[in-house]
């Protein structure tokens, strides 16, 4: 490690990015809680399993390519200057390589990787929820990991990486990933939606959308803080903690050593810890005026709040952080439900809203708010601008989100394999299960009567 400040900050770092991940896990309980909360008792297990079995599955094909995608993909491939694949750059990405197995020489990279992967289950959970109740377990898997390991880094390579085209062809700026996890999220999600269909009986023959709460109130409101605390390592994990200036390298370094963000710009802990929190405030509050007190649009104001400013909560006044995760919040309401009246789509959790449509306009609030500061700080690179942005956010949502997500949907349709029949959706998801049950307590019971 050379000398004793370099063994230091390698272990820091080490054990930095080891406590976001475990901080980051909440995310995905709170996820599991509210799930289950806004779903019916009768598809509670499913609900459960669907979610939890995302977890080996992304994390075992995030590990084989997922990402080696990350760090071979910066330049689009064949955008940025005719180069393709970045195949040096992979090198120590790929699964037989050393750096991704037990070893002494690289503290960093096992733990780089998990803060990414857990990024990944983030995305794939955005999805379970707005699907519940009516997915096939196995459709749902095909499309975690289609949007956990290849989908979504595909976006972080190209505009969440201090080598991205985007960052250097528009200056794309999105340090909390209001674009490259929240748009995406939300734009394949919606791809699903689109050939996956309303629950039986959403909506009334004059096609009015019947309103089908939450089952259990206590647990959506605990999984949303579990949420809203994973969002702290969230939040950490997409800084760089310490790193010299001379390491940097770029036109912006500083005169000391500091924190970076994803784009090895300087930034500080403090400067986010003031922002997150006034863009959680200014969400909660809006939404709460917005839908009249509803819990569930309550909570979720609250996280689309943070996801709107996440794309400059690096360099946003935290005053500005709080205007725009209120302009978040209302936006997310209102448009869950015009959506849902016009093209008739249901989104049991509203996660299309909160993190597609909050974080399509985050990036584009960002480019206005931020116009004409640097992307990175390397020379040469665009600087941030409205254009970029809105490119940027189209690619996201539309690009990379929406449109794999409805393909590989109406390929799992077209086999029969995306929705469970009608008789199973009436009955619920947990019927056999329920069944089962049943008959070891019928069981039981004539045992008993016998005896007596």
């Amino acid at each position: 490690m050379g000398n004793n400040l370099d063994a230091l900050t390698t272990i820091f770092t080490e054990f930095y990015y080891w406590v976001t991940v475990v901080l980051m896990f909440l995310i995905h309980a709170g996820f599991l809680m509210y799930e289950v909360g806004m779903s019916r008792r009768r598809n509670h297990i499913h609900t459960l399993m669907k979610n939890v079995m995302l977890i080996p599955l992304v994390t075992v094909s995030f590990f084989f390519f997922g990402w080696w995608i990350y760090f071979a993909f910066p330049n689009g491939p064949f955008i940025f200057e005719g180069k393709g694949i970045d195949y040096a750059a992979a090198t120590g990405a790929r699964p037989w390589d050393p750096a991704m197995g037990t070893n002494l020489s690289d503290h960093i990279n096992g733990v780089f990787w998990a803060a990414f992967l857990l990024f990944s289950w983030t995305a794939a959970s955005i999805v379970s929820g707005a699907v519940i109740e009516r997915i096939r377990s196995g459709a749902f898997w095909i499309l975690a990991v289609l949007i956990g390991s290849v989908a979504w880094i595909i976006d972080a390579s190209w505009g969440w990486h201090w080598d991205g085209w985007m960052v250097k062809i528009l200056g794309y700026h999105d340090a909390y990933a209001s674009g490259v996890i929240h748009a995406i999220a939300g734009g394949f999600a919606l791809g699903v939606l689109l050939v996956l269909g309303p629950r039986i009986a959403k909506f009334r023959e004059d096609g009015s959308a019947r309103d089908i709460p939450a089952h259990n109130p206590w647990m959506v409101a605990l999984g949303f803080f579990m949420i809203y605390t994973g969002f702290w390592g969230f939040y950490a994990a997409c800084n760089v903690p310490i790193i010299s200036p001379e390491v940097i390298g770029g036109q912006i370094t500083g005169v000391t050593w500091t924190g970076t963000n994803i784009y090895l710009a300087p930034t500080t802990l403090s400067a986010i810890t003031f922002n997150f929190l006034m863009s959680l405030s200014g969400g909660l509050m809006v939404a709460y005026i917005v839908s009249k007190g509803d819990l569930l649009w309550t909570f979720s104001g609250g996280l689309a709040g943070i996801i709107t400013a996440s794309a400059g909560n690096d360099l946003y006044h935290p005053i500005q952080a709080m205007f725009i995760g209120g302009i978040g919040a209302w936006a997310a309401y209102k448009l869950h439900y015009w959506v849902e009246k016009k093209f008739k789509i249901d989104d049991a959790v509203g996660a299309v809203a909160v993190h597609g449509y909050a974080g399509f306009i985050g990036v584009v609030i960002a480019g206005f708010v931020l116009w004409g500061q640097p992307s990175s700080p390397y020379e040469g690179y665009a600087a941030i601008n409205p254009v970029g942005q809105f490119i940027g956010a189209i690619i996201m949502f539309f690009v990379l989100g929406f449109l794999p997500g409805y393909i590989c949907a109406k390929l799992l349709n077209a086999f029969d394999l995306l929705r469970i029949p009608r008789k199973v959706e009436l009955e619920g998801l947990d019927f056999e299960t329920n069944q089962t049950f049943l008959a070891a307590v019928d069981e039981v019971q004539r045992a008993e009567k016998a005896a007596v």
